[in-house]
């Protein structure tokens, strides 16, 4: 009886509350307080919203087509379109199905994915309308499987469709746009590649060119617009390839491209085209990317601050008084100005990681053997390595997984066999700290308080994240090991002279010492090039020693250090020291040398700003091929703390 009366009481409770909902008068709706979904809510925020066409008690009634159409040239008509919907007959009530057809009238797609429904007559002709609208994400099924075919559309539904096609109908904008967000407005029929190659170049006009003049980029791929076409066509003929079809790409001006020169900075190669392109750069067009800008860098990768004979001086986007990192400074400062959707960069001694650090993106330099360097102009090859730079985490495990894998050409890459999973995007987990044993090397963190700071907000934000925290780990024979030089002291003359032999006959330069000889480069690198122009041979028991002995007691130490701690990675700051301003020299500390001595992995992730609004980047390191563990380290931190912001200086 008690149960009986219970139940009683709550239905004349629900009925009381439903009597009150529908006498209460009608105020303007806002995601806190309506009983409206983010996209209903989103749509009564609108100036162009009818008044009234949306109340609590009619959101479930059904329109007629006049009133849907007029609806959707209401949103045309606010998204600064002439577009005009048309009903398509005297029936008064819209179904699902027709207001596929009325949409359709107007919204294209290049390329109708697959049907999931199983409620859709085939044969009839509503099936290419609904596909139309339903890749276009103007609508969606009422279930996973179910279109709703044969359901009245309902004022709610009705609304929240209109809000789409007003976000659909606005111009695409590319600043801060991820690859998920172009894919996404492309397959819609939003954008094609075309439009958004001439919507970077116009950025790279107004910014790069004139503007604060950035000086990111060296040369446009003048077949960069023909190259989208095809890829444009492609897609509507076929679909995409891939997560990176016509995706613009900004390379580092030390990968080969068979149709634009390639400079390493130097004026001395300003003409010299190589026969093939680098492996790396050969996959991205496979994956479809757009070689869309060869972008500056220091001179044959020498040094931090990106100033170049062929290029000049490369501006820090945040600041255009202070440098924006090195070597792969130009593709830094591109990629945080959105000049294109993602870059590659070349790592030999930090040259990925301190333009990411400095231009508050993420970096990867990945582990020696896991991505070819056959076609990247060398500087020390024992330490060198090729790998992404973008503004998110996703971007650059989207870019790593089409550059990597097993080149006959770079025996290193034997090693990866086996140790490439199916996808780097798999492991994006913004939960993915939880658990993790996070080990803090506070003595490579320097002095700097700004840097401290940030570091010590990173080290927290951590911990809530549901990290492990070990605090101020030591590297065993770290002063050993930093006594050792560096290689590309060594092994420059010798891997660069092999290089510019694989130019072929026609190169423009046969040795180093007929570069030095012409006087065609920056005289900030006339005294590095010619010490390696000196070195005779490398069968030096100096030059032994390190290759033998540094790197064996690096790797050892890592790893040693790691097992005791039962660490998944190591965290620093990238760079130890501040930004410097153009013309000063910019030291960066001893963090980089655990990566570039080892060979072992990094993920730079943006950590914060200092106190004069600049960007600190912080290195997630870890074991040998443990890029999974790393990605899904730096996107969970990223995920929680959105530190990333776009330079003012480029809107």
């Amino acid at each position: 009886m008690r149960k009986i009366w219970t139940q009683t009481l709550s239905l004349l409770l629900a009925f009381t509350l439903m009597l009150v909902s529908l006498a209460a008068p009608v105020q303007a709706a806002s995601p806190a307080s309506a009983p409206y979904s983010p996209e209903l809510a989103a749509f009564l925020e609108q100036d162009w919203a009818p008044e009234g066409y949306i109340t609590p008690a009619n959101g479930h009634e059904t329109l007629r087509q006049s009133e849907f159409a007029e609806l959707l040239n209401d949103a045309a008509d606010a998204a600064g379109t002439d577009l005009r919907f048309l009903t398509l007959s005297d029936q008064d009530t819209v179904k699902r199905e027709t207001a596929a057809a009325i949409l359709d009238q107007a919204v294209d797609v290049p390329y109708i994915e697959r049907n999931v429904f199983t409620d859709i007559p085939q044969s009839g002709p509503d099936a290419s309308s609904i596909g139309t609208v339903v890749t276009s994400g103007l609508m969606k099924g009422v279930s996973g499987h179910r279109f709703g075919y044969g359901k009245p559309l309902s004022r709610s539904e009705a609304a929240v469709v209109a809000y789409r096609l007003y976000l659909y109908l606005q111009p695409f904008n590319p600043v801060e746009a991820t690859i998920a967000d172009i894919q996404t407005a492309m397959t819609a029929g939003r954008l094609t590649a075309e439009q958004l190659v001439e919507l970077y170049l116009d950025r790279i006009e107004r910014y790069d060119k004139q503007g604060p003049k950035l000086n990111s980029i060296i040369r446009i791929n003048d077949k960069a617009l023909e190259i989208a076409r095809a890829l444009d066509e492609e897609r509507a003929k076929i679909g995409p390839r891939g997560p990176l079809h016509g995706i613009p790409v900004i390379v580092k001006d030390n990968f080969d491209t068979a149709d634009i020169p390639t400079t390493g900075g130097s004026l001395a190669l300003k003409d010299s085209i190589p026969p093939d392109d680098a492996f790396q750069v050969k996959k991205l067009k496979e994956a479809g990317a757009i070689i869309l800008a060869k972008a500056n860098l220091h001179e044959f990768a020498f040094g931090y601050t990106t100033v170049s004979s062929a290029g000049g001086q490369t501006l820090n986007p945040y600041d255009p008084t202070r440098v924006p990192g090195g070597s792969s400074g130009g593709t830094g400062a591109a990629v945080a100005a959105s000049l294109g959707a993602v870059g590659m960069g070349t790592d030999t001694g930090g040259s990925i990681r301190v333009p990411a650090s400095f231009n508050s993106l993420v970096g990867i330099r990945p582990t020696i053997g896991l991505s070819s360097r056959d076609g990247i102009m060398p500087l020390a090859l024992t330490q060198d390595t090729g790998g992404p730079i973008a503004r998110t985490v996703a971007d650059a495990a989207a870019i790593l997984d089409a550059t990597v894998g097993y080149d006959p050409q770079d025996v290193t890459t034997a090693a990866s066999v086996g140790m490439v999973p199916n996808s780097y995007l798999d492991v994006l987990d913004p939960n993915g700290l939880e658990g993790a044993r996070i080990g803090v090397l506070r003595e490579v963190f320097g002095t700097n308080a700004d840097i401290q700071n940030v570091m010590e907000k990173a080290i927290r934000d951590m911990e809530a994240a549901g990290a492990t925290i070990v605090d101020n780990v030591t590297i065993p024979n770290f002063k050993e090991i930093n006594s050792y030089g560096s290689l590309s002291a060594w092994e420059f003359k010798f891997q660069f002279n092999d290089y510019l032999e694989s130019l072929g006959d026609d190169r423009p330069y046969k040795t180093l010492d007929d570069i030095l000889a012409s006087g065609l480069f920056d005289p900030s690198v006339a005294k590095q090039l010619k010490e390696r122009n000196d070195r005779e041979s490398l069968d030096d028991e100096t030059y032994k020693d390190i290759v033998l002995y540094r790197t064996r007691l690096a790797q050892q130490a890592v790893l040693k250090m790691m097992a005791d701690h039962r660490l998944d990675a190591l965290i620093f700051p990238t760079s130890a020291n501040p930004i410097v301003k153009i013309g000063e020299e910019q030291t960066i500390g001893d963090g980089f040398k655990l990566s570039s001595f080892t060979g072992y992995p990094t993920v730079t992730v943006p950590a914060g700003f200092t106190s004069d609004r600049m960007p600190v980047g912080m290195d997630f390191i870890g074991r040998p091929f443990s890029e999974p563990t790393l990605i899904k380290l730096a996107y969970a931190f990223e995920q929680k703390t959105h530190h990333r912001r776009a330079p003012e200086l480029t809107p």
